[in-house]
């Protein structure tokens, strides 16, 4: 899966599960390739979230939340998920 895939993916998955305002993807993966543990296949994503829904629930909750939804993505291509929720 290339980047922009995996981008179109995550929003589509996000976007259905979690009432949300708007939602920003980028792809941090560059920051990360000369570490020891980068893997070619993985990226690294930064996810902003503005949702009320998200707001109502405290930050672990939250992020729960969304690496629940996103389990498959996170076991095959996702190495990092920096999230940030407004």
């Amino acid at each position: 899966m290339n980047i922009d895939e995996l981008i179109a993916n995550v929003k589509k998955k996000i976007k259905k599960n979690i009432n949300i305002d708007n939602i920003l993807i980028e792809d941090k993966t560059f920051l990360h390739k000369n570490h020891s543990g980068h893997e070619s296949n993985k990226f690294h994503l930064k996810i902003s979230i503005e949702s009320d829904e998200l707001k109502r629930l405290n930050k672990i909750e939250s992020n729960k939340k969304i690496y629940k939804i996103l389990d498959k993505e996170l076991k095959n291509h996702i190495h990092s998920l920096q999230i940030l929720i407004n």
